[in-house]
């Protein structure tokens, strides 16, 4: 798309959504760089991120940390060899939010001799696990009887850990020569929450994570994408890296102050105890949406089930692995600067948060709505980024995404292979396709922005995947 029409485009994108900002105020930076036959290294990389006890979980308004059933981890890798260094990185935390996303990109982006703009961090999304926003933490200090959004010290003390990790990782980078993709069909556990309707499509009740609701959960899938894939790099014959991507919403049970990796921690550990010479990394695609709610009545004998249909869906896109010589390298970004909702007022949210009768999830959440209308008030924005390997394509999105959005990154290239990770920086929370909104449901009543980002989002997506 040419300088022009991608003006005409944003401004028509703003003028639908209401913005109040002018074109001029919008911060992009698109980049793209390419290497051909690049002397490509990988370096692997983990470190633990399981906060304290007594640490909030899900931004504080389910039981805090009582115990723990399995650790959280970050797991990513370092490219070397094809320009500046690029690290993707995946976290077991609910979010990073606004300036703890740019946070973790900028501290690891250090530690392995880069620019942030070349780092991609993406949370799994578990729920009894950290939910950062740095802003929101700060503003719910100030009232001085709400808990922690993130406690600084164990924040900080994971920023150090990953500084380490990536450092230590790249004196052991290894020669890539080959990747290979392939996905393989996940059974029982994706659907769509946003199920049912009235007749003028209004959504009457959600079917969310768990559902004991048998009429709920006797509808359909609905739109979905069924497939995990997975992206691999080799040293020749030898498996070195392996990325799993697959699109729901990762919680069995939760808000019992027990930290878990969940059902698909425990897929990706599981595969990793078996391949201890590689390393697997499961990334969430556009889940907003999508949830095992149909499949999963909450109980705890389900957490094991999940995670074996999880485990089947990654040894089966395993399966379909051929790998070939790695030919040509890119790495893509482009910024996106989504408007805020008309109907949020600074003033209401400041009320809001201030009133000690209301309950602390309506007391902490408008402190993430508040953080992230002083973001866009900043005009900082958000990167969208994309590792496009021969013609293997992994594409890096923010926020809890609607499905929509992973299907249609699918079809803007239908002869590529693309595999999405959602939930990178968190501040806009949910983010709805611009359809859905009129519906109104959870979802619709937690998105940050105007309708007016679908328009926004997707042409940074053809952006970033058209040839």
């Amino acid at each position: 798309m040419s300088h022009f029409s991608r003006r005409d485009f944003l401004a028509a994108s703003l003028a639908a959504a209401g913005s109040a900002y002018s074109l001029e105020e919008w911060a992009f930076a698109n980049q793209s760089e390419t290497a051909n036959h690049p002397n490509l290294h990988i370096a692997p990389f983990r470190f633990d991120v399981s906060p304290p006890k007594g640490h909030s979980l899900c931004g504080g308004w389910i039981k805090p940390v009582v115990g723990y059933d399995d650790s959280l981890e970050a797991i990513g890798y370092v490219l070397l060899g094809a320009g500046k260094p690029i690290v993707v990185c995946a976290v077991d935390w609910t979010g990073l939010l606004n300036d703890a996303h740019i946070n973790w990109r900028q501290a690891l982006a250090e530690a392995a001799g880069t620019s942030i703009d070349r780092v991609a961090v993406q949370c799994v999304h578990q729920h009894n696990a950290p939910f950062a926003c740095l802003n929101a933490e700060q503003i719910v200090l100030e009232q001085g009887d709400l808990p922690h959004i993130v406690e600084l010290d164990f924040y900080n003390e994971c920023l150090d850990k990953g500084r380490k990790a990536v450092s230590a990782a790249i004196t052991k980078a290894e020669p890539v020569t080959h990747i290979a993709h392939s996905q393989g069909r996940v059974d029982k556990v994706a659907s769509n929450r946003r199920i049912n309707r009235d007749k003028e499509g209004k959504i009457i009740s959600m079917r969310g994570s768990s559902c004991r609701d048998e009429r709920l959960r006797s509808m359909t899938e609905g739109t979905i994408d069924p497939f995990l894939k997975t992206v691999a790099f080799y040293n020749k014959d030898k498996k070195l890296v392996s990325c799993h991507y697959y699109a729901t919403h990762p919680m069995s049970y939760y808000g019992d102050g027990r930290v878990s990796s969940d059902f698909t921690g425990m897929a990706r550990k599981q595969r990793q105890q078996e391949e201890p010479g590689c390393t697997h990394i499961y990334f969430t695609g556009c889940s907003g949406n999508i949830s095992a709610g149909k499949y999963n009545d909450g109980s705890k004998p389900m957490r094991a089930i999940l995670a074996r249909r999880i485990y089947d869906g990654i040894v089966a896109s395993e399966k379909g692995l051929k790998p070939e010589p790695v030919g040509k390298l890119t790495w893509k970004t482009h910024d996106i600067l989504p408007p805020v909702r008309s109907s949020f007022s600074v003033e209401e949210l400041t009320k809001t948060i201030s009133n000690k009768s209301n309950s602390v999830v309506n007391r902490n959440r408008p402190s993430f709505m508040l953080a992230w209308m002083q973001r866009i008030e900043k005009q900082i924005p958000i990167t969208l980024s994309s590792l496009q390997v021969n013609d293997i394509k992994t594409l890096h999105l923010p926020a809890e995404s609607f499905i929509e959005y992973q299907l249609r990154a699918q079809k803007i290239q239908p002869d590529e292979f693309i595999a999405t990770a959602a939930y990178g920086d968190g501040g806009p929370w949910y983010i709805p396709v611009a359809e859905e909104y009129p519906a109104g449901g959870y979802e619709v009543s937690v998105a940050f922005c105007n309708p007016g980002v679908d328009a926004i989002m997707t042409q940074g997506m053809q952006s970033l995947l058209k040839s």
